[in-house]
């Protein structure tokens, strides 16, 4: 499929305004914290309104610093944009890569981002007879002639996630062929056992590893755009800072986000609540007799005969994601979010009409 159609996204409820017989949407093609917006980031609203009248503050110090404090490392190593997308445009015009590799499927920013500066990109296939698992037959896929691996963790749309250890092998390799190795972990919040996939604390250990980290998903702040970038090399530091207008994150992201890193509590509830939802959508997608996968993160990749799913679906007011202009993904394959125990329930049912229409 032509990377053009990743223009398409999940999260579009606002042309869908048309389903006028839905007496609401649901949206499970927007992988959101079904808990929504923490209160502390709805009072940072309204309680810093009269810090709006003036500029953003271009170095986002007060943001970094929460950010430094929440994620154990330093201020320098960080920079913040409007958005994870934001960051990795600016990433790849600082650096201006010629050739990439790419997991296939994966989230297709990565490759819009790589058309800017016209750089080539080559392919990772993951297997569906595999479970579109990573395995070490990618370290043979990064050579000295590459500049940039990408590599989502958990992957979107798959929802699969590759374990530290062979992650940590990916940094050794692209080390050694001096490859700088950018790994998305916007959805590594939401597992429960996070640690045994991470790879944010090694920064200091590779100079060629960025790690990309949104408030987007975990933080249900999609709208209010905020992302940022974890690298200790003061290169690539300064290439991203510099492929940017300086104040491409707002004040009002600025005090949301730093307000958002206090709730704890709340990233903790979240990783239990998605766990269990994602147990039940999975089982229930199994007996429909859908194909699913080891989806770890909030949002399930599903397989199914029927390519018209996500039409009959709308209707009852529900937007699931249709997968096929991902790269390596054909008519039938479908991405859901985990949301409430009411709307995943709603979902299913609503399946279940339609398998017997």
């Amino acid at each position: 499929m032509n990377c053009e159609l990743g223009l398409h996204h999940g999260g579009d409820v606002y042309s869908k305004r048309e389903l006028k017989y839905a007496s609401r949407i649901i949206d499970f093609s927007a992988n959101i914290n079904p808990l929504g917006m923490p209160q502390v980031v709805k009072d940072a609203i309204v309680e810093n309104i009269d810090f709006y009248e003036c500029y953003p503050d271009p170095l986002c110090r007060e943001l970094k610093d929460a950010i430094a404090e929440s994620d154990k490392t330093k201020p320098e190593y960080i920079v913040c944009g409007n958005g994870a997308a934001d960051v990795i445009f600016r990433l790849v015009l600082g650096l201006k890569p010629k050739k990439a590799l790419l997991l296939a499927p994966t989230f297709s920013e990565y490759e819009l981002a790589l058309k800017t500066v016209a750089c080539s990109v080559n392919y990772f296939t993951l297997s569906q007879e595999d479970g579109f698992l990573i395995d070490e037959r990618l370290l043979e896929y990064i050579t000295e002639d590459l500049d940039i691996l990408f590599i989502c963790n958990p992957n979107n749309p798959t929802g699969v996630a590759t374990k530290r250890s062979l992650m940590v092998k990916v940094a050794d390799r692209c080390k050694e062929c001096s490859v700088n190795l950018v790994v998305d972990e916007c959805f590594i919040d939401f597992l429960v056992d996070e640690a045994d996939y991470s790879i944010s604390s090694e920064i200091e250990q590779y100079n060629n590893l960025v790690i990309i980290k949104a408030f987007t998903k975990i933080y249900a702040m999609a709208g209010i755009r905020l992302g940022y970038l974890l690298c200790s090399n003061p290169d690539i530091i300064s290439l991203t800072t510099q492929s940017a207008q300086a104040w491409s994150v707002s004040t009002v992201a600025s005090k949301c986000g730093t307000a958002a890193l206090t709730q704890k509590d709340y990233v903790i509830q979240t990783k239990q609540l998605i766990q269990s939802n994602r147990t039940y959508l999975i089982e229930s997608l199994n007996r429909l007799g859908f194909k699913t996968y080891d989806a770890r993160a909030n949002y399930i990749l599903f397989f199914t005969k029927d390519n018209q799913l996500h039409t009959k679906l709308e209707p009852y007011g529900l937007l699931i994601r249709d997968c096929q202009n991902y790269h390596n993904l054909s008519m039938g394959y479908y991405r859901i979010a985990v949301k409430s125990d009411t709307d995943n329930r709603y979902l299913i049912d609503c399946i279940k009409k339609v398998i017997m229409e």
